[in-house]
């Protein structure tokens, strides 16, 4: 499967941003979702995922009640909505899909295949 993340950008504390991860292939509903995120000077870190269904949802503390990951399988896309935004979301996120169930490894970028290109987020304070 290929990803192609998009709708990055600058954007004030406080404020919005969907982000959109398109994929192609015809078993997009067959895989889990997932958004890392890669600040300056920083390591990768799990935002959230969701299970092929859209029954099962995981998220980061730091973002817990602020973001959300929906995701279409009649569309081939997942979102990341990014409410409440803060200085320190700023970063570059990624968008990641595994194949099949995801388990206790739904934080472990290693457990994702496929990684799209990235997409940069700026929140000004």
């Amino acid at each position: 499967v290929q990803l192609q993340a998009s709708g990055g950008g600058l954007v004030q504390a406080g404020g919005s941003l969907r982000l959109s991860c398109a994929a192609s292939g015809r078993t997009f509903s067959s895989y889990a979702l997932g958004w890392f995120r890669q600040a300056p000077g920083k390591e990768r870190e799990f935002v959230a995922s969701i299970n092929w269904s859209g029954g099962s949802t995981y998220y980061a503390d730091s973002v817990k009640g602020r973001f959300t990951i929906p995701r279409d399988n009649a569309k081939n896309t997942v979102y990341l909505q990014m409410n409440s935004l803060k200085p320190e979301d700023t970063a570059v996120y990624y968008c990641a899909a595994a194949y099949g169930l995801l388990g206790s490894r739904y934080r472990d970028y290693d457990r994702y295949g496929y990684w799209g290109q990235g997409t940069l987020v700026t929140v000004s304070s």
